[in-house]
């Protein structure tokens, strides 16, 4: 395996756990040797450049190296709903995804199986894989991590979730989130480039994904802000109104509810402002 290094003593994300999972040694993430998928399928509700009308060829991981009490997708990446799986079995399920028609690969929540996903693509890629490869994650990654995806990934789909360190401990036990997102978000631009779209389907760029929560609309903002300075023109963004108490939400007062119309639209009306119009808003 290429890097296996990253697994005997875990550095993969930043949370730099140390342990060996090749071993069977855990960390943060609660998961030691091998890749435990929860599923695969056509998905046809990502962005529309993503989906299109064939399907994005989405594969789930399992586990997660955040903790946010809001996640949609607990049972997937908290729980860690799913079996076990090896490299060979990954990368035929990349072949079969594509033989379906699905215009790309999407890696959901891969970080922390980085280097068990670079050996399959190589397989995969020596067998006939020649659709994008989307990497979506939470963005709370090292850039060096993501340097080594330099020549698999065609797409980077990251999230940009809080600004302020306060709320990224509370709400996704995420330290210095914004500090590592943030570089790392830079490093997939490198890695890149400027958004490519062909007959409405993406092959190459970021998506910078932000989903606006409750009360929290001034967090929003700063974001914002920090995309418009950097990126403005060079990354599509896609602005989420879809927040609903999922998982643990409840136990937080502030975001025990659904985001209300005004405060969405107070976050819309900064991104028009703004110029940063340039991707999705939700209705």
């Amino acid at each position: 395996m290429r890097y296996q290094q990253l697994l005997e003593s875990c550095t993969i994300c930043p949370r730099e756990c140390r342990v060996n999972r090749l071993k069977g040694e855990m960390g943060f993430c609660k998961i030691a040797n091998g890749i435990k998928l929860s599923d695969a399928f056509l998905h046809f509700g990502e962005e529309p450049c993503i989906s299109g009308k064939n399907g994005s060829g989405t594969v789930f991981f399992s586990g997660c190296n955040m903790g946010c009490v809001f996640c949609q997708n607990y049972e997937i990446s908290q729980k860690r709903f799913g079996m076990y799986i090896d490299v060979e079995k990954l990368a035929m399920i990349f072949l079969n995804l594509q033989a379906k028609g699905a215009h790309n690969i999407n890696l959901v929540t891969p970080t922390i199986y980085v280097p068990y996903i670079i050996d399959a693509l190589e397989i995969a890629k020596r067998k006939g894989l020649n659709i994008p490869v989307v990497y979506n994650t939470s963005a709370y990654e090292k850039p060096e991590t993501i340097e080594l995806l330099r020549g698999y990934v065609d797409i980077f789909l990251p999230d940009l979730k809080h600004f302020d360190d306060w709320i990224a401990i509370k709400y996704s036990n995420a330290p210095l989130y914004f500090e590592y997102a943030t570089k790392s978000i830079l490093k997939m631009y490198e890695l890149v480039g400027d958004v490519k779209i062909e007959n409405g389907i993406m092959k190459k760029g970021i998506i910078i994904r932000h989903l606006v929560l409750p009360m929290h609309t001034d967090d929003s903002i700063k974001v914002l802000s920090w995309i418009r300075d950097n990126l403005k023109g060079k990354v599509l963004l896609s602005l989420m109104s879809q927040y609903y108490p999922a998982y643990r939400a409840g136990e937080y007062k502030e975001i025990s509810r659904r985001l209300t119309k005004r405060e969405y639209q107070k976050v819309v009306d900064f991104v028009l402002e703004n110029g940063l119009d340039y991707g999705y808003i939700q209705s």
